[in-house]
């Protein structure tokens, strides 16, 4: 008759005790995706080098697509964070923004990762709307803090389209610094707030009583 004791069953699902924390799977993660690329890494391959059960993995992430996602969310909030670049100075906020996006972008590792398709420009359509896009909305308040907020992403989304992206000859040959000269000026103008015309108010309109057949001037 066999005595020996069963061997123990490991526990499936949400783990017990100390297990590693999503940052330490993610770094993991992280070298594993540069190194094999993105359809070459395995869940197995990563819970394996991160000494930890593929179920765990699964809990925290979802996916192999999910586990991408925060890798580079992780990497974007690592450089591009967004409290450090929207205090301080208001009149140097259009100077820090463009230096964090192409802090982040200068990056080697950060641009190797982006070469993984369609996957990398999901997270990077995300992070703009999401983090960047949203938080600007709430730190410029007001009426027209959404278009103001959508003018300053939209250049700054063409920037890493036309430089990083698919660059073009001249933006691609800029130095950060020539970028940011050449940038700020359009930043500056998207971060002002808007000027309140007839238009938007309605009081200018033709016909109006108070505005005698013309436009009212603000």
């Amino acid at each position: 008759m066999n005595n020996a004791a069963p061997a123990p069953v490991r526990p499936r699902g949400r783990p017990r005790g100390n297990p590693p924390t999503r940052e330490s799977i993610i770094s993991v993660a992280r070298e594993l995706f540069l190194e094999h690329g993105y359809r070459r890494t395995t869940l197995r391959a990563v819970a394996g080098a991160a000494g930890v059960d593929p179920a765990l993995i699964a809990y925290h992430f979802g996916s192999k697509k999910g586990l991408f996602a925060d890798v580079m969310q992780f990497q974007c909030a690592n450089a591009l964070t967004v409290e450090a670049v929207l205090s301080g100075d208001p009149a140097t906020l259009p100077d820090r923004l463009i230096d964090a996006v192409t802090d982040l972008w200068e990056d080697a590792d950060f641009r190797q990762l982006t070469t993984r398709g369609e996957e990398a420009a999901e997270v990077i359509r995300e992070y703009l709307e999401r983090e960047l896009l949203t938080r600007l909305v709430e730190f410029l308040g007001g009426r027209d803090a959404t278009a103001r907020a959508t003018a300053v992403v939209t250049i700054l989304g063409g920037l890493i389209y036309t430089r990083y992206l698919n660059p073009l000859p001249t933006p691609a040959a800029l130095t950060p610094s020539e970028t940011r000269r050449v940038l700020t000026p359009a930043l500056r103008a998207a971060l002002a707030p808007r000027r309140r015309t007839a238009a938007t108010t309605g009081a200018g309109r033709r016909g109006s009583p108070t505005s005698g057949g013309g436009a009212v001037r603000p």
